[in-house]
């Protein structure tokens, strides 16, 4: 790594990456927190050299890259595209189109272990809270939101989510950081935010979980009933070919 920029994606979080992974998680968060601007061209080389690896771990995290839609592959390189707010506005609104769609499975689901398991995870968030440590704070709550879309055992749903979590990861972390310095009073709200949804999915209660979506998705509430009211069109049209 070059003196100028330092890691910005946390080390902790990369025990099992391939040597690609580990540089396309750099690079990805670098883009998404505008240290790399739109339209800079990245040498298979340069970041060879800056990484301390070869060429080919170099090309494995721009093909990363390319199929998340943040570069665009040229010859010997890369060219970076630019994260519009429409697209990231985009990404939250897949976002909750699978969180709407989970908890319709999970209405007719035993949910005992599921609800044990998040409060696990919520106890540890407020852990992180305590000793104001951003950067565990965010895994906890990426893996909170995972553990709800894992619980109901739907391989295109997971797959979905494992395409967009790189990115939605990143965005959480850098907006996780800035709420710790500058908005730290906030995370009493968020807690409060997470014990909703655990207690939307112990009761089953979809008002519940509408209202945990509106506050936890303030950005698209807007969207809420109407996605809301899609999926429940979906899981009777299921039950009827059934």
């Amino acid at each position: 790594m070059t003196d100028s920029i330092p890691y910005l994606y946390p080390e902790k979080w990369l025990n099992k990456a391939s040597a690609g992974e580990r540089v396309a998680s750099e690079l990805r968060i670098r883009i998404i927190a505008g240290l790399i601007e739109s339209g800079s061209k990245l040498s298979e080389n340069q970041m060879a050299t800056e990484f301390s690896v070869s060429r080919s771990p170099v090309r494995e995290a721009l093909k990363l890259l390319a199929s998340e839609n943040l570069i665009r592959l040229e010859r010997m390189g890369a060219v970076v595209l630019e994260l519009s707010e429409k697209e990231i506005q985009e990404i939250y609104d897949v976002r909750l189109l699978i969180e709407t769609f989970v908890f319709e499975r999970l209405v007719k689901m035993d949910t005992a272990e599921l609800v044990k398991e998040l409060s696990k995870t919520l106890e540890m968030m407020k852990i992180a809270i305590k000793y104001k440590d951003a950067d565990d704070f965010s895994y906890e709550d990426v893996l909170f939101h995972e553990t709800i879309i894992r619980f109901i055992d739907h391989s295109h749903i997971f797959m979905i989510w494992k395409n967009l979590k790189p990115t939605l990861e990143s965005l959480i972390l850098i907006s996780m950081r800035m709420r710790f310095k500058e908005k730290y009073d906030d995370f009493d709200r968020i807690i409060n935010n997470h014990e909703l949804y655990i207690e939307a999915i112990r009761q089953k209660d979809r008002d519940l979980m509408v209202e945990s979506l509106h506050k936890n998705f303030d950005d698209v509430q807007g969207s809420v009933e109407d996605l809301w009211r899609s999926q429940q069109i979906y899981s009777k049209g299921v039950e009827s070919d059934d």
